[in-house]
């Protein structure tokens, strides 16, 4: 198998793992907090194991890029701490399609802190994603295809994505780090946030949820970092942007075909405005700079 089959099937499973998690964390029944609290757990043990079967727990790391790692984990696990309490108010096909702005989230922040020129191109894919947002707004979620609070939960998935930028310019600051070694530190910083107020009094009783938590760390975070890592090194920078639309696709689907939530017509339309423009906007910066160094990989999209 060439590499870059082998990278588009790591990079097609690692979305389609990600697309799933919206299933594991409502099933669960646990608050978004113990479930975020959870992952980090199960994750930070999965992801130990690989870095040391790699070697990397020997010095890899300076003080000072353990500590912007930490500070790219403060936002990663505030990013997951939205994006899965957006799931119960607005739904997960909604809280996906909404949480895909992430591309021009980074946008804004290229333009205001590193003086980016933000083009013709770029301002119209923006201008469609911001219509698509205001569609899916508006319209009205249709009965029992959104929990309570439906205009929260997407404030809550903007936030998420707001978080999720964050981390990703943090991860310029990061470059040639290893990128297994990142995610360990960021999911260790995340049992430290959040150990103070998870719910240790009242654990799940059944080993149904245990399943799913365990599930949710080891699988949605262990396995997915190292599927995502693999294929990173292995494809360019415009396959990554396409397969990555994996995700949302699996998690509409998922959304519908476990929960029966269907989108309304116009937050159909709003949703491929958004993705559209996403995949348009991951073709753009996909050209290929002639002296640009080559970003550090900011882990998984949720």
């Amino acid at each position: 198998m060439d590499k870059k089959t082998q990278g588009t099937l790591e990079m097609g499973g690692a979305m389609a793992i990600s697309g799933t998690i919206g299933w594991f964390v409502v099933q669960s029944g646990q608050a978004a907090l113990d479930v975020v609290f959870w992952r980090c757990a199960f994750g930070a043990a999965t992801l130990a194991l690989v870095c040391a079967a790699m070697g990397l727990l020997r010095g890899v790391l300076t003080w000072r890029q353990a500590a912007w790692a930490a500070l790219g984990g403060v936002a990663i696990v505030t990013n997951w701490l939205l994006l899965f309490g957006a799931y119960s108010h607005a739904s997960i096909s909604i809280a996906t399609a909404v949480y895909n702005t992430q591309p021009f989230m980074l946008v804004a922040f290229g333009a205001l802190l590193f003086g980016e020129r933000v083009t013709l191109p770029k301002l119209g894919w923006l201008a469609l994603a911001f219509g698509g947002m205001l569609l899916i707004v508006q319209a009205r979620p249709g009965a029992g295809d959104a929990g309570s609070h439906y205009a929260l939960g997407i404030a809550m998935a903007l936030g998420a994505a707001f978080f999720w930028a964050v981390a990703s310019v943090i991860a310029k600051r990061l470059t040639g780090t290893p990128p297994h070694l990142i995610a360990l530190v960021q999911v260790c910083v995340g049992v430290l946030m959040l150990a103070p107020f998870a719910n240790f009094g009242t654990l799940p009783q059944d080993s149904r949820t245990w399943l799913l938590l365990v599930t949710v760390g080891v699988v949605h975070t262990g396995l997915m970092y190292i599927l995502l890592y693999g294929a990173v090194q292995k494809l360019p920078t415009y396959l990554q942007g396409a397969l990555s639309f994996i995700y949302p696709v699996v998690a509409i689907a998922v959304d519908f075909i476990a929960f029966g939530h269907r989108l309304q017509p116009a937050q159909w339309l709003g949703a491929a405005a958004i993705l559209l423009a996403a995949a348009a906007m991951n073709l753009l910066g996909s050209r290929p700079r002639p002296s640009a160094a080559k970003p550090a990989v900011q882990g998984g999209r949720s």
